[in-house]
């Protein structure tokens, strides 16, 4: 079994690499040890959310008076219904990408690969262990979540995302410790269903690789909600000998116990790196990463590495660019490097938050002289006739030239507004450029021109 590239790994950058290495002519297979889609479409970005699309619906409901509609009886959480429904919308997403696989005439090797030797894969399953052969081999095998000293998981008491997904009923307490995306939208879906929830976040500022402002405007609406959150604090240890689970908390004012039924361990993600025969092959690693070039190429001929386990935000559709990137050059073609600081982040929690590029603290750190601008939803039509005027768009440019440095937005469905901006910041277009683009009315996306238009003082609606 010869292949022209063998993938490891199924998940957004494995099997979007494999299927434009078939567009290009090249014979591939991939190799997954679980399910065809990987963590995101079976365990992390689909399945969230379809929860969080069920929070969503429940707090309509909830708040459907404000709209004028009144419903006979309260709304009710089946629990397990939700969750159902979170796992049908993953399976069918993980059938839709075997579908992809035999369209793309690539073939599927299930189980675990590892390197053996140039140009050798060793794939390990029920069956036994065989050897398939390929002129490039890239890894793509993702990550898993992270476990801290003080917070090991016992996946009952103590979870991570993976058993988030899955519980068999709905908790009466949860604590969150790690205020990233997924720490956040699953403290946001268990506080809408009911659950009393505490975020734990051992730096000063929640989702604190956002803008200061952006982060502010968030730990506002969730404490509004109902959501306990303590910044500069750092979990020391968690007694479960008990019925649910005691957590000691440093703060900066001195030590407390909390009490939950649930711990939800959300500080970030380990690389799957073990097992795969690098350090035999001689790969290079640095800080738990492979060491890779612009195109993915490592210091092993034939051998490259793409999405989490690479250099680069740890996001689904970075790794995606990255194995397109990847294959490209390795079918012969001239792509351009990916661009890290055009990378759009986003938390789909209520309210949304998305952002790109420089925060107005990192832009001022650059040496750029800025000019900001900032448009709130409470003064967009659209915004007001939703019922969703929390939030607003913050825009950063440098004063000299104009260059589209950052966008900042929080508020409803911001997460389909991000990408305007990121392809605004590809082409190179300036403060002005935005300004004389017209947008349509009423949309929530009119906030990126008002933004615009605030920062050179010709915003019309302030």
């Amino acid at each position: 079994m010869n292949y022209d590239v063998i993938v490891i790994g199924s998940g957004p950058g494995g099997y979007v690499a494999a299927i434009r290495a078939s567009q290009l002519g090249l014979k591939i297979a991939v190799v997954e040890k679980e399910s065809l889609g990987g963590i995101c479409l079976n365990w992390g970005c689909i399945p969230t959310k379809a929860l969080l699309k069920s929070a969503q619906v429940f707090e309509y409901l909830n708040h459907a008076a404000d709209y004028g509609i009144k419903l006979n009886g309260a709304g009710e959480v089946d629990f397990e219904a939700v969750i159902k429904r979170s796992r049908g919308v993953a399976d069918g997403m993980s059938k839709g990408v075997q579908f992809l696989m035999k369209k793309n005439k690539i073939d599927v090797i299930m189980g675990t690969g590892k390197l053996k030797s140039k140009g050798v894969v060793e794939i390990r399953n029920n069956d036994g262990t065989k050897e398939v052969t390929a002129k490039h081999i890239i890894l793509a095998t993702g990550g898993r979540s992270r476990e801290l000293p003080s917070l090991k998981q016992d996946f009952k008491k103590v979870i991570g995302y993976r058993q988030a997904m899955i519980l068999p009923k709905k908790p009466a307490s949860m604590i969150v410790v790690g205020s990233g995306a997924i720490g956040i939208e699953f403290a946001y879906f268990y506080n809408s269903i009911g659950t009393k929830v505490t975020v734990v976040e051992y730096l000063d500022n929640i989702v604190p690789l956002e803008d200061e402002e952006v982060s502010k405007a968030l730990a506002r609406s969730l404490k509004k909600s109902g959501i306990n959150i303590m910044t500069s604090s750092n979990v020391e240890a968690v007694d479960t000998s008990g019925e649910g689970c005691k957590v000691t908390v440093k703060t900066a004012s001195g030590t407390e116990t909390l009490e939950a039924e649930i711990v939800l361990s959300a500080v970030g993600i380990s690389t799957n790196i073990e097992g795969l025969g690098l350090e035999e092959n001689g790969v290079a690693l640095d800080k738990g990463k492979v060491v890779v070039d612009d195109y993915y190429k490592t210091n092993i001929e034939g051998v490259y590495a793409i999405g989490d386990i690479v250099k680069g935000q740890a996001l689904a559709h970075v790794a995606s660019a990255e194995g397109i990137i990847c294959v490209e050059k390795i079918a012969g073609l001239k792509p351009e490097p990916l661009d890290y600081n055009n990378i759009p982040g986003c938390t789909y929690c209520s309210p949304e938050i998305a952002s790109v590029g420089y925060t107005e603290k990192a832009a001022k750190e650059a040496g750029y002289e800025i000019k900001v601008g900032k448009f709130p939803f409470s003064a967009s039509g659209k915004a007001s006739a939703s019922g969703a005027k929390d939030g607003f768009v913050k825009l950063i440019f440098d004063a000299k030239y104009g260059e589209f440095l950052g966008a900042h937005m929080i508020g409803n469905n911001v997460t389909e507004m991000i990408g305007e901006v990121v392809t605004a910041r590809k082409l190179e277009t300036t403060g002005h450029d935005i300004i004389k683009t017209v947008h349509p009315h009423p949309t929530m996306s009119e906030a990126i021109m008002e933004a615009a238009a605030e920062a050179y003082g010709e915003c019309i609606h302030l």
